[in-house]
């Protein structure tokens, strides 16, 4: 049952990633105004956070 968890957790996570934009962006407009991040990594911070959160979500539907 490994693998189909792992698929389960993927469509749940890819599913997520639409919902998951907003929040992310408001979270790195948050760490921008605390911390500040440079321009050339606001992008990548951005979609990171979205992966995160996506996945995270998708693990906690597949398991819960």
């Amino acid at each position: 049952m490994g693998k189909l968890d792992i698929v389960l957790t993927l469509v749940f996570s890819v599913v997520m990633l639409v919902f998951m934009a907003f929040p992310a962006m408001k979270i790195t407009e948050w760490i921008d105004k605390h911390i500040g991040i440079p321009k050339k990594w606001y992008n990548a911070v951005m979609f990171f956070i979205l992966l995160l959160l996506a996945l995270s979500i998708g693990i906690f539907l597949r398991f819960a």
